[in-house]
């Protein structure tokens, strides 16, 4: 069955839209500061590695159910109840720092809590935009919530390394707690269509399984996922895990050019939101997904492995992020056009357990790769660093910008192999528009 958009559809995506954005923000702020915090204590890798693990595991486990919770229900009211419990963990770590007894394994508990609330609000968020905007429109609206977060990638470290000095984690946890009161009250306030659900008793029991049949009946969506699979283990590997205690080593612990780095990633993403959405996208948009894909890994990952400089770091951030627009946002706009929004919310769900699932496991290995084996093979006289050092160089970080340099030519790879597979290549011949 095909849905109709409303006419106020794009007035109610910028309400919630905007204020998204500001809630994102003050998450980003407070991530930053905490990240920082953590890398002051340990001065590990590992550590950052497994705030994310923790974070992007507890996204991967429970999204094998919240599909079919955003479907049976309203999906106001599961974003609604997903970002109150969400700005529930920024009140414990706020707690917990103010009372001096806040410790790593904290932060790894929460970072869990966190990621278990996003599962939740994130297929509910993603479903709900298929209502709201004309099928056209999809790429459009992903783009510009790529923008968003990209905008706050800017912002936030920026406002975050002003505030820290002079105000602590303390004021910037309580300005991440106001940009989420911003957030709910622009929801309460939206109005959000909601599909038909499940008619008959028999059809509410087998509905959990009506996302996994959905797309494992359909190979060229299955390729998309090996695709972004693919992409989201070597984002795990570096740019999630590494790249800040990367800088951070290379830069002699300099928040000053981490956050000029973090910025210089953020305006590349708004600078690709802001150039696909007044373009639209391509036509062919798997095609142009992947060559960029491959492009991404080739420049980003590269600039990033033989950088060893601000100049070099900022461009190489720019260059990166601002392709993931170009290849996230005809994804998401494929996915929606060829799956019935009566069943976007499981499948969105199942999708996007199955393409993050390699991000914690990159993680994982993130951590431990980078401080035993490739950064002391690439100190001075290491085992690789005769063999490599013109790569990365030597000494404190080389070791993870050989990583970024394996992680290029593996991206660079997953873009030709995927087009070269028909499946992946013709998907939206293939399947046919369902909205």
């Amino acid at each position: 069955m095909k849905f109709k958009y409303l006419p106020s559809g794009w007035k109610t995506f910028y309400q919630i839209w905007s204020g998204q954005v500001v809630s994102l923000v003050g998450t980003a702020m407070s991530r930053f500061a905490l990240m920082i915090w953590a890398y002051q204590q340990t001065g590990s890798a590992t550590t950052l590695a497994l705030l994310g693990f923790f974070n992007f595991w507890a996204i991967v486990l429970c999204s094998s159910f919240t599909g079919s919770v955003v479907d049976r229900f309203k999906r106001k009211h599961v974003m609604l109840l997903a970002d109150s419990c969400a700005a529930l963990v920024s009140v414990c770590i706020l707690l917990l720092y103010l009372s001096g007894g806040l410790e790593i394994w904290h932060l790894y508990l929460l970072q869990a809590l966190s990621g278990m609330f996003e599962a939740f609000q994130y297929p509910a968020y993603q479903a709900s935009i298929t209502l709201l905007v004309p099928r056209d429109d999809f790429t459009r609206a992903a783009s510009l919530n790529g923008l968003a977060e990209s905008s706050s990638r800017v912002l936030a470290p920026v406002l975050a390394g002003l505030l820290l000095p002079v105000a602590g984690i303390q004021s910037i946890l309580l300005i991440d707690l106001a940009t989420f009161l911003v957030a709910f009250m622009t929801l309460v306030a939206a109005k959000i269509p909601q599909p038909a659900g499940p008619a008959s008793k028999e059809e509410k029991t087998i509905s959990a399984k009506a996302g996994w049949d959905f797309i494992r009946l359909r190979p060229g969506l299955v390729g998309l996922i090996f695709v972004f699979a693919a992409i989201n283990l070597f984002a795990g590997l570096t740019y999630y895990s590494i790249i800040a205690p990367m800088i951070l080593a290379r830069s002699g612990n300099s928040t000053l050019t981490m956050s000029w780095v973090e910025a210089a990633l953020g305006l590349g993403g708004i600078a690709g939101g802001v150039l696909l959405s007044i373009w639209g996208g391509p036509r062919q948009r798997v095609k142009g997904m992947l060559i960029v894909t491959g492009l991404s890994f080739l420049l980003g990952d590269g600039l990033f492995a033989f950088g060893r400089s601000l100049p070099v770091w900022v461009l190489a951030g720019f260059i990166s992020n601002m392709s993931v627009p170009f290849i996230s946002a005809p994804n998401q706009a494929i996915w929606q056009a060829k799956t019935p929004p009566e069943l976007q919310g499981r499948v969105f769900a199942l999708r996007g357990m199955l393409q993050m699932v390699t991000i914690p496991i990159g993680y994982l290995a993130a951590g431990p790769l980078a401080d035993h084996i490739f950064e002391p093979a690439m100190m001075v006289g290491g085992n690789l660093s005769q063999t490599f050092g013109w790569v990365s160089g030597v000494g404190p970080g080389a070791g993870m910008g050989l990583m970024f340099a394996i992680t290029a030519l593996c991206g660079l790879l997953t873009g030709i192999i995927s087009y070269a597979v028909p499946a992946v290549r013709h998907v939206e011949q293939d399947l046919p528009d369902t909205v």
